[in-house]
């Protein structure tokens, strides 16, 4: 079983990136009067505290998500910002909205929500966190439920796809699970997210990826400091398949605060 708990890197500066462009993706795809379907392969629990001890500890948070909004990074009427408050009216002052979370914020009665983690606790935790929400969550195998879901019903659509890569095998297998299940939901936007590590290792698999020339996908990386000494991760990526008309300058203007970092 796999041990990888996200309330420990809960509102980190990859969940920021991850969840902007999640909740920009969303937004757009709503804007059609059509339903849509919302299919997630590792959904964690949905809900986090950030004053819990956990996220406390790592002051991932404090350097992600709190710094963020201190800074203006969502003013308006951006997504991201509409489904934190959404989550915090709900849960307290202190949650952060999982990916689950955002897209249920975000979602309307018509579109379909199915969400799969294996992890047991985290499982309970995520259903406990859907129960006032229309979402179905599944203690399943993330792929084995994307493959038995596609196409879905409806047919227009979201995948996040968002492992915690504890298995090293992860690198070299997503190349062809991803171009396996495009074939199958060919006008699905497919979103994964991706670590990016001193040791470089998600670069095989991008290449593996942009070599299959899947339509309309887009690369995006950022870059920012370790959170503390020795860390390994110092940025994020999400390579996007069949992505919405215009994200392009939600990227850029990602890129551009993130640089300021």
């Amino acid at each position: 079983m796999l041990s990888y708990q996200h309330i420990y890197h809960a509102g980190n500066l990859a969940d920021v990136q991850k969840h902007t462009l999640l909740a920009w993706a969303l937004e757009y795809l709503t804007q059609k009067d059509k339903p849509l379907s919302y299919i997630e392969t590792h959904a964690g629990r949905g809900l986090y505290q950030l004053d819990a001890a956990e996220a406390v500890r790592t002051g991932e948070a404090a350097a992600g998500i709190e710094r963020v909004q201190h800074e203006g990074w969502f003013e308006g009427e951006h997504p991201m910002s509409r489904a934190l408050e959404a989550v915090r009216s709900r849960h307290g002052a202190t949650a952060y909205p999982g990916s689950p979370l955002i897209a249920a914020s975000l979602l309307r009665s018509q579109d379909s929500l199915h969400l799969a983690e294996l992890h047991p606790q985290e499982h309970a935790a995520l259903a406990l966190a859907l129960s006032t929400y229309e979402a179905k969550a599944y203690r399943q195998d993330g792929f084995e439920l994307a493959q038995s879901l596609l196409p879905p019903t409806p047919r227009r659509g979201l995948m996040l796809i968002d492992p915690s890569y504890e298995v090293k095998a992860d690198y070299d297998r997503l190349p062809k699970v991803i171009a396996k299940l495009h074939r199958k939901w060919n006008v699905g936007v497919i979103a994964l997210w991706y670590p990016i590590l001193t040791d470089g290792h998600h670069q095989v698999m991008i290449t593996a990826l942009k070599a299959q020339n899947l339509p309309k996908a887009i690369c995006h990386e950022v870059r920012f400091p370790p959170a503390r000494k020795n860390h390994r991760m110092v940025g994020s990526g999400m390579f996007i398949i069949n992505a919405p008309f215009g994200i392009e300058s939600e990227t850029q203007r990602l890129s551009s605060l993130f640089s300021g970092l």
